[in-house]
């Protein structure tokens, strides 16, 4: 057993209240039973209490053990004096605040259903990726729906509030944000590293100087990436000497990066990384407020139609410098354009609406995803054979969320399906 099976009890009051006495033989009555503290502190803040005749009004502190009290050495710590009550599974030892008083203990052992102890193991214990698979048909299909809509908008604040971190670091620039959102994503996994480190490389200040012009835009984004410090052709050449000159004007000589960094092993000639480059450059050069364009499009074609930028003439016959090709595909394909609504406008538009109080931009995020139809993944198959089905990016997002926040970790017991299937066993007293 964990703690964290104790504070669930507590917080639900799922324990037997008959009849209920500290391990001093005084009544006691849970008036409030207090907030749940996620920082330093005791538990649960802002309890009261009723010990005997006397309403305590303080903190409740949890342990499995009341020897944990000294193994915390919480009776030298002062923003321990403040709990009125010590709430533990097995009460081995009386505890004391740093002044010597001493803290009414209120054993659970005895008061707890069993059954309940014994799910909460099954679930914690249990052999599969999706913890509670063997109680999954057990559940109501709107509890399920409940859960995954509360986890998709989980999803998507995180994501906005990684967006919202990007946004101050960078001195409150949303086209400098833009920028290095839209790079990371242009990496589709397998490149995201080094675009990261481009975006790096590449100060926003500068591309901005040079949006107007699609040759300098790629001089920029080739040269800070590597790729020409030994031009194999015309055009390289150019583009080299183009950097050179940029790259001195703004120096930024050591802000470059070694080609080395980017992967071209086992992807189809139109993920290269250089056709990614080329495909960037033209959307910067397309799109001169790139943030605000973001922000205000509307509906799901005109978002594919967003992330697609002609290229330059060179690009539409080259996969690579110095190899020309006959068919060059030059535009993103929709799969990968429907990446980068996933990916950069959904979060743009949940970071926006936390920025500027308005709802509305969370809820237009939700409903671009629901329109965006996606292949499932590795993860969101696993809910699949459990008889759920995706039938949009939301739901993918949903299943991503649902996953890594509450059953990869575990946290059964702050998930309203894990809290679903504990209810099952309730005491019947």
């Amino acid at each position: 057993m964990k703690e964290e099976f104790l504070h669930y009890i507590w917080q639900h009051q799922y324990f037997d209240k008959t009849n209920l006495l500290t391990v001093e033989g005084e009544p006691v009555q849970v008036l409030r039973v207090g907030m749940y503290n996620t920082d330093a502190g005791p538990d649960f803040k802002e309890a009261i209490i009723r010990v005997g005749e006397v309403d305590w009004s303080g903190s409740v502190e949890i342990h499995l053990r009341g020897s944990d009290w000294r193994r915390h050495q919480h009776q030298l710590d002062f923003k321990y004096n403040q709990v009125v009550l010590h709430v533990v599974w097995e009460a081995d030892e009386a505890v004391r605040r740093t002044d010597g008083t001493l803290i009414p203990t209120l054993e659970l052992k005895a008061r707890v259903n069993l059954a309940m102890l014994q799910t909460y193991e099954q679930l914690r214990r249990a052999p599969y990726a999706i913890p509670c698979a063997i109680f999954w048909p057990q559940v109501p299909d709107i509890t399920k729906t409940m859960m995954l809509g509360r986890a998709l908008t989980e999803r998507l604040e995180l994501k906005g509030e990684e967006v919202l971190q990007v946004y101050r670091q960078l001195g409150n620039d949303w086209e400098a944000t833009a920028f290095q959102v839209l790079c990371k994503a242009f990496g589709f996994k397998i490149n995201q590293e080094p675009f990261e480190r481009l975006a790096r490389a590449l100060p926003m200040q500068v591309v901005r100087k040079h949006q107007h012009d699609l040759f300098q835009l790629e001089a920029l984004l080739f040269g800070q990436s590597g790729f020409l410090t030994e031009p194999v052709d015309d055009y390289s050449a150019k583009l080299a000497n183009e950097h050179t000159y940029l790259s001195h004007k703004y120096n930024l000589q050591e802000l470059a990066m070694p080609r080395h960094h980017w992967n071209f092993l086992r992807m189809r000639p139109a993920n290269f990384p250089t056709v990614r480059l080329a495909q960037l450059a033209a959307l910067l050069h397309k799109h001169k407020s790139l943030f605000s364009t973001i922000i205000q499009t509307e509906g799901v074609k005109n978002y594919d139609a967003l992330w697609q930028a002609p290229v330059s003439a060179y690009w539409q016959k080259h996969y690579t410098f110095g190899a020309e090709s006959k068919a060059v595909q030059v535009q993103l394909g929709k799969s990968s354009a429907q990446n980068l609504t996933i990916n950069v406008a959904a979060p743009f538009l949940a970071a926006y609406a936390v920025h500027t109080d308005q709802q509305e931009h969370l809820d237009k995020a939700v409903d671009l995803l629901e329109k965006v139809k996606e292949a499932s993944n590795r993860i969101t198959r696993q809910y699949e054979e459990l008889g759920w089905k995706a039938a949009s990016a939301a739901d993918n997002q949903a299943a991503l969320g649902l996953y890594k926040r509450y059953c990869q970790p575990v946290n059964c017991l702050r998930c309203a399906i894990g809290n679903k299937i504990m209810k099952q066993n309730l005491p019947t007293t």
